[in-house]
């Protein structure tokens, strides 16, 4: 399928105020990144200069970069890196936890521009590495974010990780990867209860059960103060654009809680300035 993008309709809060986009990638094949496969439509290099000309129009103050899974702890040096070059572009990034030592990740987490946060993901907890798993309590006592991105029971997992480490924000990506209405509806309202828990209305246009409906349930269960909004471009390219992708989480949110999702909830959350 043809990556395309469309038209794009801005999405900016109340009053002409911007937003934050807290999921996005970036990645050249060349560097890594084995899940790329032959014949894939994403099977190219995405820059900076891309993300710049995706969000033409869309008034996103800032993006928050998200590893993809390169293979290597270097991802998370270039992501930094990127952030560095490009400030008025990328507001922050989350590392990759699975590849990252905790010697290295102690040291990073004190340095100028550490990371905003740190991804782990796989089928479901269990399948995560052990070793990444035990650096959970290192980010809660840096004040980081850990970012889940699990196939199965993420949002019962955020929940339960999330009430071992009180301190410690844990953000669902793509709104729990939702497969099973029923059960995600059920771990949804157990996630309701443990306040550090964030859902990202991210990855409507790629998931099954992504849509503006089931991006609503999350923000009426958690509410405005814990969602944020993602366009998981260039993911979400053989599907419609970042304007498009965007859009489509944004429908969901009525116009008195833009302010809140798409800006004061991800500069808490993240951390972010401006």
């Amino acid at each position: 399928m043809a990556i395309i993008e469309t038209g794009i309709p801005r999405v900016n809060t109340p009053g002409g105020r911007e937003m934050f986009d807290c999921h996005a990638h970036l990645w050249d094949p060349a560097a890594g990144f084995p899940w790329l496969k032959a014949g894939s439509p994403h099977l190219r290099a995405y820059r900076a200069k891309d993300l710049e000309t995706a969000g033409t129009g869309l008034g996103i103050t800032g993006t928050v970069l998200v590893e993809a899974s390169r293979g290597d702890a270097g991802e998370t040096l270039a992501l930094r890196e990127l952030r560095r070059r490009h400030p008025e572009l990328i507001a922050g990034y989350v590392g990759n936890l699975h590849v990252c030592e905790a010697a290295a990740l102690r040291m990073l987490l004190t340095e100028p521009d550490a990371p905003n946060g740190m991804r782990i993901g796989g089928a479901d907890w269990s399948a995560t590495p052990a070793e990444a798993r035990a650096l959970v309590p290192m980010l809660a006592d840096a004040g980081r974010v850990l970012e889940l991105n699990l196939h199965r029971h993420a949002l019962r997992t955020a929940a339960e990780v999330a009430a071992e480490h009180p301190s410690l924000t844990v953000v669902a990506d793509h709104l729990g990867n939702p497969s099973d209405l029923d059960e995600w509806q059920r771990e949804l309202r157990d996630a309701a209860t443990v306040p550090n828990v964030v859902v990202k209305l991210s990855g409507l246009l790629t998931q099954p059960h992504g849509n503006s409906k089931t991006a609503r349930q999350a923000l009426d269960a958690v509410g405005a103060d814990r969602c944020v909004v993602g366009s998981d471009w260039p993911i979400c390219l053989p599907r419609g654009s970042r304007a498009d992708s965007l859009a489509a989480s944004v429908e969901a949110v009525s116009l008195s809680e833009r302010d809140q999702i798409l800006l004061s909830t991800p500069r808490r959350v993240y951390r972010l300035a401006g």
